[in-house]
């Protein structure tokens, strides 16, 4: 009897030993399951990190786009825009000042402004000197040949003008 009661000890003992190692198997099953899931949670937020900065760069990309489009169509207008101000001063009809009106209202919704420089002092940024002439004060624009414009804040043409020298006599 006691051979039948070592039997059935030994054989607990394997099924409990057994048992134990199943259980330590299925442990280390579910440590390395867990560091798959961190690895793939990682990856994941690493993705759609990506993606959401891809998202971000191919907007500004777009309003960039957009941007210079804007200000190269206003470049290609400026000589017409020009020929209206010239135009304005010798033909005193309405419907040409509406119609410049018009287009500038739409210029201005895109960003189009005109760079003020008359009786100002002279800024080499802003404006080109063509010619220097006699006048009270020095370095103040005294007329305007052609407009300077700007875009966004973006200077798109400096303006030419003549400029006053004080001559002291």
């Amino acid at each position: 009897m006691d051979q039948n009661k070592n039997k059935k000890t030994e054989k607990q003992n394997q099924e409990n030993e057994s048992k134990k190692i199943d259980s330590e198997k299925f442990i280390k099953e579910i440590e390395f399951l867990k560091e798959q899931v961190d690895d793939f949670k990682n990856k994941y937020l690493r993705a759609l990190a990506d993606y959401q900065n891809l998202e971000k760069r191919v907007n500004e990309e777009k309003i960039n786009i957009i941007i210079n489009a804007n200000r190269q169509l206003v470049v290609n207008l400026l000589p017409f825009i020009d020929i209206l101000d010239k135009a304005e001063l010798f033909v005193k009809d309405p419907g040409l000042r509406l119609a410049k009106d018009h287009l500038f209202k739409v210029l201005n919704e895109i960003g189009l402004e005109e760079i003020i420089v008359l009786n100002k002092e002279f800024d080499p940024y802003t404006a080109e000197v063509v010619e220097m002439i006699k006048g009270d004060k020095d370095n103040i624009v005294v007329e305007v040949l052609r407009k300077g414009y700007k875009i966004n804040n973006a200077i798109i043409r400096v303006a030419q003008v003549k400029v006053s020298k004080k001559i002291n006599s």
